[in-house]
């Protein structure tokens, strides 16, 4: 966190500090380089404050759900267009066709990278997988800025030596309450509960070395995972909206349990779906 944008709109931060626990406010006018860089040498995150020098966002489309998209919505990468310039409108984003082999040649730190979901599993064995996880593998010892949603959860464990396997207690849909474990968390979840909408069959059932657990639900024990400040990972959908998981379950889901569709239903209309706060959490944390 080396530089200053004087043009950041005018807001209060509130930033949170590992060691003492504590919050305490800082306004806009009274920030300067100096304290930024302090902050991150002590290891204080921005609370609700977009990081103060990466604009661009790389998604690395592992698929794009061709049948599965209303017609509101004009493509998988456009969701999460959509989530993170709800935070921040001035982020650029750039789609590699990671299903079809393409991947960035020369990633750089002072961007972001999002692996995102996919119908295919990350045990699979297919060329375009082998390689992205080659290209984790590489991202990793650079200590790229790396985000993995749902399947980009699981390749990013499955490449780093975890291990991902076919869930045994069925498919995870709905909104899922999971219990925040990283306290890095608890300044945007300050219950100490996340609250994300999910799809899921396979989970992450082995952790890489040095991860660290973020959250933990009864269904599924490792809800995402970081790796020292350069890799997060989230089992669930930020990206989702809850008409989208509605239209996925009353159209798209003809062979799942009727009493678990109904049950996904209900938990949409019972809890928030908490995907912009996650963004928040990605955008100052990375």
């Amino acid at each position: 966190m080396k530089t200053f944008d004087e043009q950041m709109p005018c807001v209060g931060i509130p930033w949170y500090d590992l060691n003492d626990k504590t919050v305490f406010g800082v306004c806009k006018q009274e920030l300067t380089p100096k304290m930024v860089e302090e902050a991150a040498d002590k290891g204080m995150p921005f609370i609700n404050y977009p990081n103060l020098h990466r604009q661009t966002i790389n998604i690395l489309l592992c698929d794009t759900f061709p049948g599965l998209l209303p017609e509101n919505i004009p493509s998988y990468e456009s969701m999460f267009a959509r989530l993170f310039r709800s935070v921040n409108q001035n982020l650029a984003f750039n789609i590699y066709q990671t299903w079809d082999g393409e991947l960035p040649e020369h990633p750089a730190s002072d961007e972001l990278y999002l692996i995102t979901g996919s119908n295919n599993a990350a045990y699979d064995t297919l060329p375009w997988i082998l390689d992205l996880q080659e290209w984790v593998r590489k991202a990793a010892k650079m200590q790229i800025p790396l985000v993995g949603i749902c399947f980009g959860h699981q390749v990013i464990a499955q490449a780093l030596g975890g291990l991902v396997e076919r869930h045994v207690g069925g498919w995870g849909v709905g909104i899922r309450e999971m219990k925040i474990l990283d306290a890095e968390l608890f300044p945007y979840f300050p219950d100490k509960k996340m609250r994300l909408i999910v799809n899921h069959h396979d989970q992450v059932t082995r952790l890489p070395e040095d991860a660290i657990p973020l959250a933990t639900s009864n269904f599924c024990r490792y809800e995402g995972f970081r790796i020292g400040r350069h890799i997060i990972t989230f089992q669930g959908h930020p990206e989702f909206t809850v008409d989208y998981e509605r239209h996925l379950i009353l159209n798209h889901a003809e062979n799942e349990d009727d009493a678990m569709k109904r049950r996904a239903l209900e938990t949409m209309e019972e809890m928030e779906h908490q995907g912009e706060v996650v963004a928040e959490f990605l955008l100052g944390a990375l």
